[in-house]
């Protein structure tokens, strides 16, 4: 199937090629349709899917089509879990939606409303939004959704996981009614289900990869160290000159500054990020990581789904995740788009239970490696 079969615009359809998609990936083959026709939709898919796209390019279409005046209110909301997936699907929809005239922002917390009050003043089309500044803006009368025409939830396992079940609630509550709903979760536990139950419509149903499945793309190891001597390994392994470009993962934001500071004293170009970094700090970080500034990242989680770099040659599991669906996450950043990539995990005697954990779900052993 090709783009044009998907009956995009003139406009979208430039817009694809130009992000160098050749065809439509599974996920957008099988929701665009369904989105362009009104539908609701409940969409299980990775990330590194096109999962994005996969429902910008409707809406900026249905978006461009609508006759009227433009962006007095707000006509889409999407929300997401943290601050780097909105600034990700806010620059998907900017990039996406060049040259169809349409506006857009992201509220996030972090940084001084000020500059987001100004951009929601103005008027805009489409709102990224996590959800607690969001709810903050609702409070204060900045922001009316009474006018949505498109709601969507993206990552809203992620959006339950994080505690912003209650927030969801109430800002789905200032919406119509009438309203189109599109859910995407990685995972489909119980508690997504019944979201789903509560806010859609006879929605389409899209599943394009299984539960807890790791890309194909991505090599798996797993070394079995002493836990005194995971940073040894770590820059052991960071010496091989396959490592182009490296996503460290640690469970506490302790232990990824820890870690970046080891790695500086031996002259490797690192940066940490984490919740406790500012948002400009964040964005610096990940701007020098997609440049090449720095080879070596290191994140906690919270970075599991929200970073988007293309070319990262290694996943390594400093420690591996206390939640073992965050083990697939991770290792999504790498293998992206029919590329390939390797994951490595370091595991010490405590932590052998969590690689069991993480194993059963995948239904599959990884292979062990030498240290």
């Amino acid at each position: 199937m090709t783009f044009e079969a998907l009956k995009l615009n003139d406009s979208l359809l430039r817009a694809v090629r130009g992000a160098g998609y050749e065809a439509p990936t599974p996920i957008q083959r099988e929701a665009i349709p369904p989105i362009l026709s009104g539908r609701d939709l409940l969409g299980c898919a990775q990330t590194g899917t096109g999962k994005t796209a996969a429902f910008a390019l409707p809406i900026l279409q249905q978006l461009n089509a609508a006759t009227g005046s433009r962006a007095k209110h707000i006509r889409v909301l999407v929300l997401a879990p943290t601050r780097e997936l909105a600034t990700q699907i806010g620059d998907a929809f900017a990039g996406y939606g060049r040259g169809l005239g349409l506006t857009h922002t992201c509220v996030f917390g972090g940084v001084p409303e000020q500059r987001q009050r100004q951009a929601l003043a103005r008027g805009v089309d489409v709102l990224v939004a996590t959800p607690g500044r969001l709810l903050d803006l609702i409070r204060q009368r900045v922001i009316d959704l009474g006018r949505i025409e498109v709601l969507v939830l993206d990552e809203a396992d992620r959006l339950l996981d994080a505690g912003f079940e209650d927030a969801v609630r109430r800002i789905v509550a200032t919406t119509p009614s009438d309203r189109q709903t599109l859910l995407f979760s990685a995972t489909m536990p119980p508690a997504i289900e019944s979201l789903a139950r509560r806010l859609l419509r006879d929605p389409v149903r899209v599943a394009v990869t299984p539960v807890a499945t790791p890309a194909a793309g991505v090599e798996q190891a797993v070394l079995h160290v002493e836990r005194g001597e995971k940073r040894r390994v770590l820059r052991k392994l960071l010496a091989d000159p396959s490592v182009t470009r490296a996503l460290v993962f640690t469970r506490t934001k302790r232990a990824a500054n820890r870690v970046a500071e080891f790695l500086s004293e031996g002259d490797e170009l690192v940066d940490a990020i984490h919740g406790n970094k500012s948002q400009p700090a964040r964005e610096r970080a990940l701007a020098r990581f997609r440049r090449g500034a720095t080879r070596v990242l290191v994140a906690t989680d919270l970075a599991a789904r929200g970073i988007d770099v293309q070319d990262v040659s290694h996943v390594i599991n400093f420690e591996l995740p206390d939640d073992s669906e965050s083990y697939v996450h991770r290792i999504g950043r790498t293998g992206r788009a029919g590329a390939t990539g390797r994951a490595l995990s370091l595991c010490d005697a405590s932590e052998r239970s969590k690689l069991r954990e993480i194993e059963r779900l995948m239904r599959r052993s990884i292979p062990v490696s030498r240290a």
